[in-house]
């Protein structure tokens, strides 16, 4: 029999981190945090832009920490740094450049499958978001031109004409910040930014006030076109308009055929789990972004893990 850990978690964002730490605390030992990714956190790296403030309290929604890891409010560098500091000050091993392709539940233990390899573990704790995997548009985009669309901001030079599409806080802050350098514009669905936070909220109503950035609000795509090199971008209910660049920021979904695969079922798009994020397969947990309705929260995914822990440990008694 090869060597089974105690604990393998999948995902090393916040709410991973958390799962390990809070089991390390607890005194559980022999974890293992997988990451698909170069370094943890590869969703606040890649989609964040540089400074972006990090809020405990996201979209306002206020959030009691239960565990021993004390978050505050910050900036996307000092969250790194954080996560940083506590993982090389507990006995956590990570792995990176691993993606878990599947979980089969064995005689007493988990067998996670990864290219090339596979790990045993006692208990599996699934924290992956759903940020790795961006939302695409339904229509289809013309190949000529996949290289003017993008997800992020990287690739992005100054001086060009970019339209974002989306409502929440990415499409928001991406709209404000390159509007420094470039004409933009942004397109939502809706005739409002409701789903943004306060600040964000405010930043695009004084960006849209001061013609800094252009609002096609209430308006939805029908489909693009190649514009000669450029994107041609077919609006329903807005006559059409050429772009050098279209950045869509519409959200992330849930790897349903993943949870499937691992016989996790769904309810509503969400895997279905207990009060304790016991998933209906025993020893099979989920935690952070994928159980939300939205996902963002750093707050609650650190819940979920103290929360996952001390279910695992049979013991909350601690100190906070």
């Amino acid at each position: 029999m090869s060597h089974i850990y105690n604990l393998a978690i999948i995902g090393a964002g916040p709410a991973g981190i958390a799962t390990a730490v809070e089991s390390y605390l607890q005194g559980i030992r022999d974890i293992v945090l997988l990451e698909k990714d170069v370094n943890h956190n590869s969703t606040i790296r890649k989609y964040y832009k540089d400074n972006k403030r990090v809020d405990k309290d996201w979209k306002g929604q206020k959030v009691e920490l239960d565990g021993r890891i004390y978050f505050v409010d910050g900036t996307k560098e000092t969250t790194l740094d954080f996560f940083d500091e506590i993982l090389d000050y507990h006995s956590v091993e990570l792995q990176t450049h691993v993606e878990v392709q599947t979980i089969e539940k064995k005689d007493g233990y988990f067998e996670v499958f990864m290219a090339g390899k596979s790990i045993q573990a006692k208990k599996v704790v699934v924290t992956i978001g759903r940020m790795g995997k961006p939302n695409k548009p339904s229509y289809k985009i013309p190949s000529t031109i996949k290289k003017k669309i993008a997800y992020t901001l990287d690739g992005c030079s100054e001086g060009e004409k970019v339209l974002v599409v989306g409502g929440g806080d990415s499409a928001v802050e991406y709209a404000v910040d390159l509007s420094e350098k470039n004409e933009v514009a942004i397109c939502y669905r809706r005739e409002t930014f409701r789903r943004a936070n306060p600040t964000n909220q405010t930043n695009i109503a004084n960006a849209i006030m001061h013609k800094e950035v252009r609002p096609i609000l209430g308006i939805n795509i029908d489909g693009l076109e190649d514009d000669d090199g450029k994107v041609k971008v077919l609006f329903n209910g807005a006559e059409d308009e050429t772009f050098d660049r279209v950045i869509y920021a519409i959200g992330g979904t849930t790897p349903s055929s993943f949870l499937a695969g691992s016989g996790i079922k769904e309810l509503d798009g969400k895997p279905v789990h207990d009060d304790n994020y016991e998933t209906n397969v025993a020893g099979l947990f989920v935690a952070g972004d994928i159980t939300q309705e939205s996902g963002g929260s750093i707050a609650l995914g650190l819940n979920h893990g103290y929360a996952i822990a001390c279910f695992i440990q049979g013991d909350c008694l601690v100190a906070k």
